[in-house]
């Protein structure tokens, strides 16, 4: 969109990312007083074209808005300054050099009182650094003009078609996973972990076809077992989905928000859903713009009748406004937690006015639990980066990061073992969360339930016996008129 005319003083275009490459050219010839980047953090690569062309613009000023600055390394923040403020990092790799080694280094688990010393100084100077062209606001001011948000991380124990299919792959997939590694053979047993944790279903071609990894793993499945057929009870997310949408239709009059990083599980919801005779839209990258705008729209109207709004965190994520809907299921984590945070971000925002209840599926002891460890460690980063925040600890070794291929079912949550928690006493919460915890807290600050006795979410409370073995739950702020 382009202001023209003799009475337009200063003309303003606003323009999308992927236009202004294919203009670049044109757009460098001219002179600009300043260029605003949404989402910056798209700006997070300084080889990608998109970073190269905007740099190339002739810009007194330029400004970069973005909600998660840090989304997986310090190299992808010094991008981002350095576009706003060439050198006053350095390079690239004099960056790395003078505050990203030592920073982390200082902060992995099995660092030496030196090293913590030296990352906490470097650390340091560089917040004063780049204190000189950031503004930070967090989400805290949100607290003042929308309802409450109630996150709940909800670990689900696997069913023994489940258990059984798991430890038979690892081990079978073991031998090609080397440590330190990476190959196409190793990322594709990840996905396969992965997908084995929202249902056995989208992995049971592999198992017909004896994939590695699989092989003779189709005997382990119930005789007469069909595909095409929804069997929640051989999942355990699928079963505790299956009783939370059940108990959300029976006793409130709230619609739900589904979201998976992959379309194979969005087309196991729908077949859940028509069993159910739940009325549901759908949403993935197939859909055009025009008819995504549309089918929002109507859902966003109480009154009709679409209870369930499926969505592709891929084609969703970012942007969407589904405050029709104030319960939102995260069906499957994604490793950058920034991801997340966006399409969590569907409900609670502006014009909600419901408290908003968001739940994280998570399968007990398995590689899922690896992937929330680590999107702790970036958030982690983030925090001490960019809000200052000198008491965020590290809870796990990068040995322990490394142990995506291990299956601890002796546990509640692997991830709460992991903290060495001093508030929980033989199964139980005897000391709260610290004052002023939120849900932008560290997941040690929240509160840990082992049953369903310090659960304040009903929905949630009438679930537990379905599968669900531990939650970490917290509050955005409290509710000062009294409304939950």
């Amino acid at each position: 969109i382009a202001q023209h005319g003799l009475r337009v003083p200063t003309p303003i275009l606003i323009i999308s990312y992927e236009t202004f490459r294919l203009h670049a050219e044109v757009l460098h010839r001219c002179k600009v007083g300043l260029v605003i980047c949404d989402e910056g953090h798209r700006l997070k690569n300084s080889d990608n074209q998109t970073y190269q062309a905007l740099n190339a613009m002739s810009a007194q000023r330029r400004v970069l808005i973005s909600g998660t600055p840090i989304q997986n390394d310090l190299l992808e923040f010094f991008s981002l300054v350095h576009f706003v403020n060439a050198g006053i990092l350095g390079t690239a790799h004099e960056f790395k050099k003078r505050f990203e080694h030592p920073i982390l280094k200082g902060r992995d688990a099995d660092a030496s009182d030196g090293d913590r010393q030296r990352g906490e100084e470097k650390l340091k100077e560089l917040i004063s650094v780049v204190n000189r062209c950031l503004i930070r606001r967090t989400s805290d001011i949100l607290s003042k003009y929308l309802p409450v948000k109630i996150e709940q991380v909800v670990c689900c124990r696997l069913t023994p078609l489940q258990a059984q299919l798991y430890k038979r792959f690892l081990k079978q997939a073991m031998q090609s996973l080397q440590e330190d590694r990476i190959s196409v053979s190793s990322l594709s047993s990840i996905t396969s972990l992965k997908k084995l944790c929202n249902h056995p279903a989208l992995i049971y071609d592999k198992c017909v076809e004896g994939n590695e990894g699989f092989e003779g793993a189709l005997d382990l499945f119930p005789s007469g077992y069909c595909p095409k057929a929804v069997e929640p009870q051989l999942s355990g997310k699928m079963l505790v989905l299956d009783y939370l949408l059940a108990m959300t239709r029976t006793t409130t009059s709230d619609k739900v928000v589904l979201v998976s990083n992959y379309t194979q599980t969005l087309d196991l919801f729908e077949k859940l859903c028509r069993s159910r005779r739940y009325q549901y839209v759908r949403l993935d990258g197939t859909m055009s713009i025009k008819k995504r705008a549309k089918i929002v729209e109507r859902f966003n109207v109480q009154s009709n009748p679409e209870f369930i709004f499926m969505l592709s965190s891929k084609a969703g994520g970012c942007g969407l406004n589904l405050i029709g809907a104030n319960r939102l299921v995260m069906f499957d984590p994604d490793w950058n937690p920034a991801n997340d945070e966006q399409a969590m971000a569907r409900v609670w925002r502006d014009g909600q006015k419901k408290t908003c209840y968001i739940y994280r599926l998570l399968s007990t002891g398995t590689i899922e639990e690896k992937i929330l460890q680590r999107q702790a460690h970036k958030k982690a980063l983030s925090s001490c980066v960019v809000d200052e925040e000198q008491d965020v600890e590290r809870h796990f070794s990068l040995g322990e990061l490394r142990e995506l291929f291990t299956l601890n079912e002796d546990t509640a949550s692997d991830t709460h073992d992991k903290f060495r928690c001093c508030r929980c006493v033989n199964g139980r919460q005897v000391q709260p969360p610290a004052d002023g915890s939120d849900c932008t807290s560290n997941y040690s600050q929240w509160n840990h339930c082992f049953d369903r006795r310090g659960l304040r979410d009903q929905v949630l409370k009438a679930s537990w016996d379905a599968a669900v073995s531990f939650v970490f739950h917290q509050r955005s702020h409290e509710d000062q008129k009294g409304l939950v």
